[in-house]
């Protein structure tokens, strides 16, 4: 019996479940693919915008969480395409052919057709845009305890967070804490 080949888009939660759910079965070949090479844990990257953890802490190797699955390949590249008529992604840098597809590529922000406000108001899903709000933050903080006018320091340790779900609740109640006893 020829072993069936599954592609699996994406390194999130539901992609390595699968991959380790479907790795367990030795009739199939997996081949995972993600355009980055880590897992991140995006519950926590609020906490890597306010220097309590690194990004170290919250990003593992996709390998080493599939590495108990000899029948699971993890590839780097980013699918482009899909054409579901010839049964393929294709990739910027491969084509991966699959007799079933698992589609799990994660979500992004949306600015609703206005990206440029993307430059005053990053979003918060990846490692570098979590680096980017800690330097923002930070260098608020810095530039407030040399600022001797209280109205300027006030409005440099004021800060907006647009979104009230899990994420933006923890970033406020982290740079409240912040203002209050750092």
């Amino acid at each position: 019996m020829e072993s069936k080949r599954i592609v699996i888009v994406g390194g999130g939660f539901v992609g390595i479940n699968a991959a380790k759910i479907l790795g367990k079965q030795t009739s199939v070949e997996i081949v995972l693919v993600d355009r980055r090479n880590h897992h991140l844990f995006q519950p926590l990257l609020y906490q890597v915008a306010v220097a309590g953890l690194s990004p170290a802490e919250i990003a593992v190797p996709i390998r080493s969480l599939l590495s108990l699955y000899k029948n699971v390949k993890v590839v780097l590249d980013e699918i482009v395409s899909v054409d579901f008529k010839n049964r393929y992604a294709r990739g910027k840098v491969g084509k991966y052919e699959y007799d079933s597809l698992i589609l799990a590529a994660g979500a992004t922000h949306n600015y609703f057709g206005n990206e440029r406000w993307e430059a005053n108001a990053p979003g918060l899903k990846t490692i570098a845009q979590a680096t980017e709000i800690r330097r923002r933050i930070m260098t608020a903080f810095e530039n407030a305890e040399i600022e001797e006018d209280t109205t300027m320091r006030r409005r440099l340790l004021t800060f907006v967070i647009i979104g009230g779900g899990p994420t933006g609740v923890e970033l406020a109640g982290a740079i409240g804490e912040m203002t209050r006893h750092t």
